[in-house]
């Protein structure tokens, strides 16, 4: 009779742990859910639209499987330090996404074209960009290689935020500018933009030159055709 209590006691631990493991999990589902929720009306208010925000929502993940991928290769487990990670992560991606985003935005509404302002918005803030990634790289990789007590952790935090940012930033370099063109199209269809004169001489030499290469490849297709 002792042993059968032990066991049935046993058998209410464990359905009590995984009950509160799968509580647990879906409270980081819905805390995660808000959080997304509350960024987009932000990016919303910063944009005026309720589509561009996309651009930088969908593009967060794409970093996000870089830290998982590396991961995985070395052999770490998805832990609270990789969580950790993970969450500063995608504020540093959001941040690279809202750069490329608002230098789009304001030249699109300077009379550029939808595609010269993104190719100009991930040529101009290439260098911040890499400044920053390559920053935040090299100042974790000691936590990638760490050795002795606490390594398993260091290691977990410091690969997967380093992973996350070599795949982040090479993925959103060209993500994001696609994904702009994509929704920008679409908030013109939904609201025709407004177009603003450009003050900065800046943004006015900008949309020339846009104009001249844009008009410059138009006669060189039209003389391959002929």
């Amino acid at each position: 009779m002792r042993f059968l209590s032990c066991g049935t006691a046993q058998k209410n631990n464990s359905g009590a742990a995984r009950s509160a493991s799968a509580a647990c999990g879906a409270q980081t589902v819905f805390i995660y859910a808000v959080c997304i929720f509350l960024i987009y009306l932000i990016l919303a208010c910063l944009y005026e639209s309720f589509l561009i925000p996309f651009a930088v929502i969908f593009s967060v993940p794409f970093g996000l499987m870089g830290s998982f991928l590396f991961a995985k290769v070395l052999g770490l487990e998805n832990n609270i330090y990789l969580q950790t990670g993970v969450i500063m992560l995608i504020g540093l991606l959001a941040k690279t996404a809202i750069l490329i985003t608002e230098y789009a935005i304001e030249r699109r509404r300077k009379g550029m074209g939808i595609v010269e302002s993104a190719y100009s918005a991930a040529q101009v803030r290439l260098r911040p960009i890499l400044m920053t990634a390559l920053t935040m790289i090299f100042g974790l990789f000691p936590l990638m290689v760490a050795s002795g007590v606490g390594a398993n952790g260091n290691s977990s935090l410091g690969t997967g935020t380093v992973g996350g940012m070599v795949i982040g930033t090479l993925a959103l370099l060209f993500i994001v500018p696609s994904l702009f063109i994509v929704f920008q199209y679409l908030q013109e269809k939904v609201r025709p933009i407004q177009f603003q004169p450009a003050a900065d001489w800046q943004i006015q030499e900008e949309c020339v030159e846009a104009k001249e290469e844009r008009q410059h490849h138009i006669e060189s297709k039209n003389e391959e055709k002929k």
